[in-house]
């Protein structure tokens, strides 16, 4: 039956993805026509649901660097987030409880109080989501939506542990012994290798994390995350996590349909879902609000609370959690699931052109922007650079190295990955931390005499937008850029990319060709 279920999900992302419009879409709307076609929801799809969140979790710790969440932007911005919205939105259904008193029945300050809480999360998997699929999980504004999101759950484990009044077992100490276990657990990763045995080390690590925090009774998912964190400073922790993105995606899926498997709405749960939904707008408008407070640009502030405009999982935990304590009604359940799916839709669906509306409305966003700069937020400068390589990834960096023997040229290059950047700087490279989607990045570079952009990355769309967003910059140079498929040269080249190299293509000929001169030397 699971198995069918999948193909259904498969069916319906397909179709969705022909039309323009994210996969993930069309597997929350497989979830509602199987409910509406009688199926329900088993145990197996809910097990595959789970293990994907904490496969999930435990990617996000291997990408996380701590020292993100001690920033003030991420700390403040999500304790006065969630005090304001529930402050806010639960006057706010207090009083459509009181004047629609017949439609919203039993709402008390109590229970209002409840759902805005439920409401004030994010979800964990449409962000990561979202962000991953653009390759922007990195990013400035990546990394403060994945912070938040950190802090979240963490607000929702405190919750959990204070309503069900379950504290953690004494034996929770032992988790400290963690730490001096860290160089064998690293060892064991490194002796893993490359192959299958890499992400099957990642399901043991994550598995493992869970069930060690459920045995003394500490919410499972945070085990996971943590296990993740404290691996996050190994040097395969990204080998370990793209390992996994495969499996992970694929387990989602189960996430997803189980959301329209939860229960089928009447007409009235329906209406509330879509009242909940226009709070949206107010949740983004009071995330701005904060990130511009704390002296965040325009565009980060801006992107970051876009991306953050959903409901999560963890509202329908919470919900579920006061439904079993008797303090909600069971209708309430299936009215916050429906907005949890609805709010995926309106993410993915508005975040897929949030760039081109930024360039289009930047200068209204950003009179917002306090005139002050944090310090992660001053533009880089370039020095007389000829070539620039943007994506520091594998592929990057050896265009790098290569184009840096030549003597006669001066090479920058530029990620996004603010470590990754700080350890080539202490090398004594040319390279500059910047998104490359930022227009006013390009705005404040002076790249007059770049004469080539090679733009290595992993994603043929961030390619095409930056390829307009030089041009828009006034950029008269040469783009050169990567791809993966056959398909994808001529869908660059069409969209301003002026040479595509195909990566496997490319590689084997330039192996043919060290190979053959290495040869001929020989002789």
């Amino acid at each position: 039956m699971e198995y069918a279920f999948l193909l259904f999900a498969f069916a319906c992302g397909l179709t969705v993805k022909l039309i323009g419009i994210p996969p993930l879409v069309g597997y929350l709307v497989a979830g509602f026509l199987l409910n509406f076609a009688g199926y329900t929801l088993t145990e197996d799809l809910t097990q595959i649901a789970n293990l994907g969140i904490t496969i999930m979790l435990f990617t996000i710790g291997l990408k996380l660097n701590i020292r993100d969440l001690s920033r003030r932007e991420v700390w403040a911005g999500s304790i006065t987030h969630t005090l304001v919205w529930v402050g806010v939105i639960t006057c706010c259904l207090f009083a459509m409880g009181t004047i629609a008193a017949n439609f919203v029945d039993g709402l008390t300050w109590e229970s209002a109080a409840l759902i805005a809480f439920a409401l004030s999360f994010s979800s964990t998997v449409c962000v990561v989501k979202v962000l991953e699929e653009s390759g922007e999980s990195k990013t400035r504004h990546g990394r403060l939506a994945i912070g938040i999101l950190v802090m979240q759950d963490v607000f929702a484990v405190i919750f959990l542990v204070v309503a069900t009044g379950k504290l953690p077992s004494v034996w929770a100490l032992a988790l400290l012994a963690l730490f001096p276990a860290m160089p064998l657990i690293n060892k064991m990763i490194n002796k893993s290798g490359h192959g299958e045995l890499l992400p099957l080390t990642g399901f043991i690590l994550a598995l493992g994390g869970y069930h060690l925090f459920e045995l003394v009774n500490i919410k499972g998912d945070l085990g996971a995350l943590i296990f993740g964190i404290l691996l996050a400073q190994h040097e395969k922790a990204s080998e370990l996590a793209k390992s996994l993105l495969s499996f992970k995606d694929l387990l989602l899926i189960g996430f997803f349909l189980t959301i329209g498997l939860t229960a089928l709405p009447d007409l009235n749960m329906i209406v509330l879902a879509i009242v909940f939904c226009l709070f949206i707008p107010l949740k983004a408008a009071l995330f701005f609000g904060l990130f511009t407070s704390l002296r965040l640009r325009g565009r980060t502030a801006y992107l970051s609370s876009l991306v953050l405009s959903n409901y999560s999982e963890f509202g329908l935990i919470v919900g579920a959690l006061t439904v079993s304590l008797g303090l909600l009604a069971n209708s309430w359940l299936v009215v916050i699931a429906l907005a949890v799916s609805i709010s995926f839709i309106f993410t993915s669906v508005l975040y897929r052109n949030s760039h081109s509306r930024y360039h289009k409305y930047k200068q209204t966003i950003k009179r917002f922007e306090k005139p002050e700069r944090l310090k992660e937020d001053i533009y880089p400068t370039l020095h007389n650079a000829e070539f620039l390589v943007l994506g520091m990834g594998r592929v990057g960096r050896g265009a790098f190295n290569a184009l840096s023997k030549l003597s006669e040229v001066n090479v920058w290059g530029m990620d996004a990955d603010r470590v990754k950047i700080k350890e080539m700087a202490s090398e004594g490279l040319n390279v500059i931390c910047g998104d490359g989607e930022d227009v006013d990045l390009w705005d404040n570079l002076d790249i007059q005499q770049v004469q080539l952009v090679l733009l290595a990355l992993p994603s043929i769309q961030d390619s095409i937008n930056i390829t307009r967003q030089l041009k828009n910059a006034g950029y008269t140079g040469k783009v050169a850029a990567i791809a993966r498929y056959e398909d994808e040269v001529s869908h660059l080249l069409e969209n301003g990319v002026d040479k595509v190299f195909n990566f496997f293509t490319e590689a084997g000929l330039g192996f043919a060709e060290e190979s053959l001169a290495y040869a001929h030397a020989q002789q």
